[in-house]
């Protein structure tokens, strides 16, 4: 099983990693996450054929859950994110993947964001995203109880999918 939190917060080391990581625990605590705080790529994800930004792209690709997490900029995530999300393959590069849409905000004015502007584009890439996506309060999601929530609600279809998964590229 392999899990994988994508971080598309221009901080390093931010809230929206903490909150990423948090989320994926909670979703399966029998692993523990790779990190990639896309902002370390840097400038390197502007273009194209960059070692570091192909191995970002392989791990994630070959990732059974990933949680992809943005604060929300402008009413929609990141443009960090966005330009990650370009170097893959249009329906097939996601191919295999549970993904997690999360996004961070400081009121409810954006809680749609995460179904309405970021799921789409990982669906178009490929990629199952069997629960809602998750919107968290950007000074309250480490107390607040929403991500227990959530991972009890949802974390059994996803351990169910993921399972299914590795059962899948095992045999």
């Amino acid at each position: 099983m392999t899990v994988t939190v994508v971080v598309g917060n221009p901080k390093p080391a931010s809230r929206t990693l903490t909150a990423a990581r948090l989320v994926a625990r909670a979703l399966r605590p029998d692993v523990e996450p790779t990190v990639l705080d896309l902002v370390e790529l840097g400038p390197a994800l502007l273009g194209w054929g960059d070692p570091n930004v192909a191995e970002a792209v392989r791990t994630v690709a070959d990732s059974e859950l990933v949680v992809f997490a943005s604060p929300t900029f402008k009413a929609t995530y990141t443009g960090l994110l966005k330009l990650f999300l370009e170097q893959f393959d249009g329906g097939t590069g996601l191919a295999s993947v549970v993904a997690v849409p999360v996004m961070l905000g400081a009121g409810p004015a954006h809680a749609l964001a995460p179904d309405l502007l970021l799921k789409p584009v990982l669906v178009e890439i490929g990629a199952t995203t069997p629960a809602p996506g998750l919107y968290l309060s950007d000074k309250t999601f480490a107390d607040d109880g929403v991500i227990d929530a959530y991972a009890l609600r949802w974390g059994p279809v996803v351990r169910a999918l993921t399972s299914s998964t590795e059962t899948v590229n095992h045999v």
